[in-house]
């Protein structure tokens, strides 16, 4: 019974320790870069959405975590968590000189 004693458990840790620093904590570290990213929005921002829609902030609801976003077609209010951050981000990226 004493024979391999903690050994026999280290491949199960050493497999829990990878899958955590491969994929929960960038996951984890991302999570928190968007939520920085909702909550720093503002009116006038010009954002993306997940499904491609642009627009620009209107109006912010911190009570239900939504927001008007003014579009060509007009005004449509949607969920912040629906606004893309990776598109959004480039969009307001200065442009770079070739």
């Amino acid at each position: 019974m004493g024979e391999g004693g903690i050994g026999q458990f280290l491949p199960f840790i050493l497999m829990f320790v990878v899958v955590y620093f491969f994929m929960i904590a960038p996951q984890m570290k991302r999570a928190k870069k968007e939520k920085k990213f909702n909550t720093e929005l503002k009116k006038g921002d010009k954002v993306i959405t997940k499904s491609g829609l642009h627009g620009k902030i209107l109006e912010l609801n911190d009570k239900d975590g939504s927001c008007v976003i003014e579009t060509l077609s007009g005004k449509l209010k949607y969920e912040r968590s629906a606004l893309s951050m990776e598109l959004s981000t480039k969009l307001n990226a200065p442009a770079t000189k070739k």
